[in-house]
């Protein structure tokens, strides 16, 4: 898991802002996507960004499923359907092309107001939402392989199973059901 999201599961948004500005520093977008570590069903990039892992046959990693069910509940009715974007909310197939992980984790974590008279930007701050903080990751996983067009517009069809890491971590992050 990363460590970074690990240790900010109840931090107020500006803690979780100050900490993902604070020496976090990748280049911009997020690079190559090939996994080159998996721990238990968790990939990352060279960079150690978490990344996708698709198999010959389609079978995605349970992190890019979970993405799919919890931007399908969490991300949709602003951003559209499957990251394309909406008249409300931008593609972030698109932003994901060129924001870096720290950039998505700081603006998912404290929003962006930007407004203007050409525009009326508003993100709300979903740094104390368990249901999307707990699964910052899974979220950036999926809208990465959307970005780069590694999975289609429909809900995977296959996918591997929930490893014990992924597990435990909810239970950690969102309290025992």
């Amino acid at each position: 898991m990363n460590p970074h999201v690990k240790s900010c599961a109840g931090a107020s948004p500006l803690v979780l802002v100050a900490l993902f500005w604070s020496g976090m520093a990748v280049a911009e977008g997020p690079g190559d996507p090939a996994a080159v570590k998996n721990e238990d069903g968790k990939f990352y990039d060279a960079q150690g960004i978490p990344t996708y892992s698709i198999k010959p046959d389609g079978t995605v990693d349970w992190y890019t499923y979970s993405g799919f069910r919890r931007y399908n509940s969490e991300c949709l009715r602003c951003h559209g359907p499957d990251g394309a974007g909406s008249s409300y909310a931008p593609a972030l197939t698109n932003s994901l092309k060129t924001l870096s992980y720290t950039d998505y984790l700081t603006l998912v974590a404290a929003g962006k107001k930007e407004v203007n008279a050409a525009q009326d930007l508003v993100m709300p701050s979903f740094g104390v939402d368990k249901n999307v903080m707990c699964y910052v990751d899974a979220i950036y996983v999926y809208l990465r392989a959307r970005a780069d067009d590694a999975v289609g517009r429909a809900r995977p069809s296959k996918h591997e199973d929930k490893p014990e890491g992924a597990k435990n971590w909810e239970t950690s992050c969102m309290g025992p059901q």
